[in-house]
């Protein structure tokens, strides 16, 4: 590792990977020092509730390389302590059901980032796969509520209407924890120069995806290639509201992508990614480190790598968490 990434808070904005002890493993060998951690995609209440108290179990259980992050005090200890902070962290608001009283009782359970949908529609809003009908009457008052608790608003698979409503409507800075710009590759997950621009003037943090079918050369991208998609999006918005979120999908088989890739998990499919191969020199977590030499490679200064690794998220997370 380079000193410079050894000293650094490195925050991954998005991981959703298979979770057991050989993840966690590259998690510390990738110099982690905490994740937004999926816990809940297509699960209801239920569901996401069992998912919580496994994940839970886990972090107990690899006590020597895990801690739950509820605080960024908490990032910090990790850092501190040489260990990998797991925020709680949800790619769809389907767990809340229809109930708002859940969202409070999520964030006890310690989840602090929800993205408002996963591809399709929900009672919040829309997802980026489905015509647009913009944020629900119920969705304004999921933000609030969140926003009362300090749980951050992830808008990475939302439609371009309910994220433009959503990020006017929220009182606190809301995310693209996992993104990547339509201006290097054209996909519906992509976000547009003035998608990026409008929530970046509006308070917001973006968080840059290395998922291949979103990068420019896909399947033969590079860890250089992931580099200047976070440099086209610095282009356009600064460097200070600028993180990764890598999206790894670490020990997982073609039966996750086909499960996660069907609208609500089993009906009709929604897109085929077709081979993933994460790009060259950043194709699992442990090879992070690799970033911060592509950072440089890319001509950043040492300022820039820091803020870009972690700093920034660690900013905009204490602005919306409140701690």
């Amino acid at each position: 590792m380079s000193n410079v990434f050894e000293s650094s808070i490195v925050i991954d904005g998005l991981i959703i990977a298979k979770w057991g002890r050989d993840v966690f493993e590259d998690m510390r060998k990738g110099g982690l020092t905490a994740a937004n951690c999926t816990v809940s995609v297509w699960e209801g209440f239920q569901g996401t509730v069992d998912n919580i108290a496994k994940m839970k179990k886990m972090v107990a259980e690899n006590a020597d390389l895990l801690t739950l992050v509820r605080s960024t005090d908490d990032i910090l200890e990790s850092k501190a302590n040489n260990k990998t902070g797991v925020i709680l962290g949800f790619q769809n608001a389907h767990a809340f059901e229809d109930n708002i009283g859940y969202i409070e009782a999520f964030w006890d359970m310690g989840v602090r980032v929800v993205q408002l949908c996963y591809n399709t529609q929900n009672l919040v809003g829309t997802g980026c796969y489905e015509r647009d009908g913009g944020l629900s009457g119920f969705g304004r008052e999921v933000i609030a509520e969140m926003n009362r608790l300090g749980m951050m608003v992830d808008l990475s698979h939302v439609g371009s209407k309910t994220s433009e409503e959503a990020i006017l409507e929220s009182k606190k800075p809301v995310c693209y924890s996992h993104c990547a710009p339509l201006g290097l590759k054209e996909h519906p997950r992509n976000k547009s120069d003035e998608e990026l621009k409008f929530i970046a003037d509006h308070g917001g943090f973006i968080g840059v995806t290395m998922f291949p079918p979103f990068l420019k050369r896909g399947i033969e991208a590079t860890v250089d290639d992931y580099v200047e998609a976070m440099d086209y999006i610095i282009n356009i918005v600064g460097e200070d509201c600028v993180g990764f979120g890598t999206d790894f999908t670490q020990g997982y088989d073609k039966g996750f992508f086909d499960w996660l890739t069907h609208d609500k998990g089993r009906y009709r499919r929604l897109t085929s990614f077709g081979r993933i191969k994460n790009p060259e020199g950043i194709e699992t977590i442990g090879e992070t480190p690799n970033l911060a030499e592509a950072m440089k490679r890319a001509g950043w200064n040492e300022r820039k790598i820091q803020k870009v690794l972690g700093e920034n998220w660690l900013r905009t997370f204490k602005d919306v968490w409140g701690s």
